[in-house]
């Protein structure tokens, strides 16, 4: 039966989140509905509004969900009406990919996540007055009281999980943590520089403080989050508007330059400058997605000395594998992702969003009734 919800819809593009109500499918066999107890806001649901992203509008955005199972498909095992999840995003399960525990690099990835605004099939779950809307967004839309989730995308967690704080797991903290603990993987004695500590790269600096990394250096120009991504785990901060980042680390490191470093400003001249950082055999990490069509001029012969560069998608994580991990080092108090979270309740989405365009908040969470 299908469900009534309120959801918060972009009509066009650099409109703002408006509330009504709308009308969700029944779930197919591979789908879960879920009460939205909680909704982080992250930066590409923003890169919809603003037009820096081709989703189909009018639509309903949000995609790191969490929340209650209210009903599943007649195919699904894995959670029961009942339990509380968290929402990720989605993968077909059969590219080669999907099937060697890679679902981040699906074949499929941006038309079943970012882009189609619909089912892999292409109807639609969402609709309005009658009309369609689009949503499916990361397979959940979960700007809404309700969403229509596959299977694949929701993660179950405990019964006694505090959905309001987690629910930003989904997405940009898994990115910047999975960057860390499932790509880079600093080993004892090494260096890493994150290049950017809002919410994606403060979870960074939080995960690298779980490795071996001897330095963990931020960069940013905001003091207040270099201080407290020093508070979180990083060794050495560097404000880059006052300094240059580059010939400081050149400095710190005595000329020998850093062994890892991540991107997640989706800056082209930041990421250029992670590049110039790198020691022999070093990697860099892009996780910051800047606009399609962006390029960086590199050296190939800067290259040759075992330099890497590599691009990065929700952490390489497997939602179900990684999610439950970070969710213990939450609980065991290794990884305090209560000092990122604002909440707002529900109806202040616009709120929230404009807390991430003027830096003013790293992760609003929306909470709802």
């Amino acid at each position: 039966m299908s469900q009534t919800a309120r959801a918060a819809v972009v009509d066009k593009i650099g409109d703002p989140f408006t509330l009504g109500d709308v009308t969700l499918d029944t779930p197919r066999a591979d789908e879960v509905l879920v009460r939205i107890v909680a909704a982080g806001v992250c930066g590409t649901d923003l890169g919809v509004q603003a037009g820096h992203i081709p989703f189909p509008l009018p639509g309903v955005l949000g995609h790191e969900g969490a929340g209650i199972v209210e009903e599943v498909g007649n195919a699904v095992t894995t959670v029961k009406p009942g339990d509380k999840v968290l929402l990720s995003f989605t993968s077909c399960g059969t590219c080669r990919n999907c099937r060697t525990a890679h679902p981040a690099y699906c074949q499929e990835f941006l038309p079943r996540n970012l882009i189609g605004g619909s089912r892999a099939d292409g109807t639609t779950t969402i609709s309005r007055g009658g009309e369609d809307v689009s949503g499916h967004f990361f397979a959940q839309s979960s700007f809404s009281t309700y969403a229509l989730a596959d299977e694949r995308g929701v993660t179950k967690v405990s019964d006694t999980a505090d959905l309001g704080l987690l629910a930003p797991l989904g997405c940009g903290i898994q990115t910047g943590a999975g960057a860390v603990l499932n790509i880079l993987k600093p080993e004892s004695g090494s260096t890493i520089a994150i290049f950017g500590v809002g919410a994606v790269g403060m979870a960074a600096v939080m995960a690298a403080k779980l490795t071996g990394a001897e330095r963990i250096f931020a960069i940013d120009i905001v003091p207040s989050r270099l201080d407290l991504a020093r508070e979180l785990g990083a060794t050495d901060v560097i404000n880059s508007k006052d300094v240059d980042a580059a010939a400081e680390l050149d400095r710190i490191s005595g000329g020998l330059g850093i062994d890892y470093a991540i991107d997640a400003t989706g800056n082209v001249h930041v990421l250029a400058t992670a590049i110039e950082c790198l020691a022999p055999l070093g990697t860099v990490a892009a996780i910051g997605a800047p606009a399609a069509g962006t390029t960086v001029a590199v050296d190939v012969n800067y290259l040759l000395n075992g330099r890497k560069f590599i691009g990065v998608t929700e952490g390489d994580a497997v939602p179900q594998v990684f999610l439950p991990s970070l969710v213990s080092l939450i609980e065991q108090g290794r990884f305090p992702l209560e000092k990122l979270v604002k909440h707002y309740r529900f109806d202040q989405i616009n709120e929230a969003a404009e807390g991430i365009k003027n830096g003013s908040v790293l992760k609003p969470v929306l909470l709802f009734d």
